[in-house]
């Protein structure tokens, strides 16, 4: 029995001391295999580079571009008002009608002023004919000189009475002053006005001036007779070229900005007065400029930074910028011909870390695009 006890002993503890075995030889090998995976893992990340796209730089030109705001007048505008009290008796043409200067366009009292006329022409030209028939008479010496200076006086008063009359008929007259389209009428036929009120608007918009306030910093770089870009808001897709009219030489005491008058040819009359326009002057050129996408450039903490790619791996630059031009930046200082400036993929990298350089088309349509 004792014998039977103690073989049944041996025979467990065989039995836990294999199972203590067996689970420590599992649990070893999972260790093995985790710590082979990081390891492995952390390899792979080690080799593997960022793929990034890359222009070289070089000198090229950039242009130092101001664009500003304005809006669109018609070239001439003008007001017309009545020159006299009565009723409008007759308007001719109607709104958005193109007119020709001194074309009628509105009776003001024209009956009465008619029938005036007419009899002061009348009485002219009796006058006149009593004149010459007494010339006739003097010179055949049947009356005397009494009798011819009489009716020449009656003449020149019929005549001072009828160029009076013929100023106030015209006056009751409306004409256009200008070459344009008539935008406005304030009257219709029938209604009584006074002296002095608006009658109708004629615009001219075969041209467009555009008036920019500039500022005092910029004035300096423009003249008249400089060709300048405009672009309308309500085309935006058309490109307008134009030319500086007038540069103030005082400035607006309230802005401190100089009146830029700008002109444009509308003979289309697509454009019309009140639109928003946006000019573009171009101050100057930069002919030996360093030049980078806006894109390119990475905000860390307030400083400027890009990355240039050099053997493969990526290197941090502080860089100062100026002009704009669209897209394009100037790089004042930071980089250097023959850099590789590092154009897509930048957000994704630090410093030190390895990049690949691929000739995807995206590098070479930014290669085409900032030379």
């Amino acid at each position: 029995m004792l014998n039977d006890a103690m073989n049944m002993s041996k025979k467990k503890y065989a039995l836990c001391l294999l199972f203590v075995l067996l689970s420590t030889a599992v649990y070893l090998t999972g260790c093995g295999r985790s710590e082979s995976k990081i390891q492995s893992e952390n390899d792979r990340a080690t080799t593997e580079a960022a793929k990034v796209a890359v222009v070289t730089i070089e000198p090229t030109v950039i242009r130092d571009v101001i664009v500003l705001p304005g809006e669109t007048e018609a070239w001439q505008d003008v007001r017309l008002a009545a020159d006299k009290d009565g009723q409008v008796e007759w308007i001719g043409p109607h709104e958005g009608q193109e007119v020709t200067k001194g074309q009628l366009l509105a009776k003001i009292d024209a009956s009465a002023l008619k029938a005036a006329l007419d009899h002061a022409e009348a009485s002219f030209n009796l006058a006149d004919k009593i004149y010459q028939r007494r010339k006739l008479l003097f010179e055949r010496e049947v009356i005397a000189q009494e009798e011819l200076d009489k009716s020449e006086a009656e003449r020149a008063f019929a005549l001072s009475n009828l160029k009076q009359v013929r100023t106030e008929y015209e006056r009751g007259s409306v004409r256009a002053p200008i070459d344009g389209i008539v935008n406005q009428f304030y009257v219709d036929a029938g209604e009584f006005v006074g002296r002095g009120a608006p009658i109708a608007d004629v615009v001219n918009v075969n041209k467009i001036k555009i008036n920019v306030n500039v500022p005092e910093l910029d004035v300096r770089y423009l003249q008249a007779g400089q060709q300048v870009m405009v672009t309308i808001d309500a085309f935006p897709d058309r490109r307008l070229p134009g030319s500086i009219d007038f540069v103030a030489y005082k400035a607006d005491q309230a802005t401190k900005t100089f009146d830029v008058r700008v002109e444009i040819d509308n003979t289309d009359h697509t454009i019309r007065p009140g639109m928003v326009a946006r000019v573009a002057f171009l101050r100057r050129i930069i002919p030996d400029a360093f030049v980078a996408p806006l894109s390119s450039i990475v905000d860390k903490g307030g400083e400027r930074i890009v990355f240039v790619e050099n053997a493969g791996t990526a290197h941090s630059r502080t860089v100062t910028i100026g002009v704009i031009e669209g897209d394009r930046i100037q790089i004042i200082s930071g980089l250097e011909a023959g850099d590789h400036l590092i154009v897509t993929g930048q957000t994704e990298i630090e410093e030190g870390m390895r990049v690949t350089t691929g000739q995807d088309e995206a590098t070479k349509e930014i290669n085409s695009t900032y030379p």
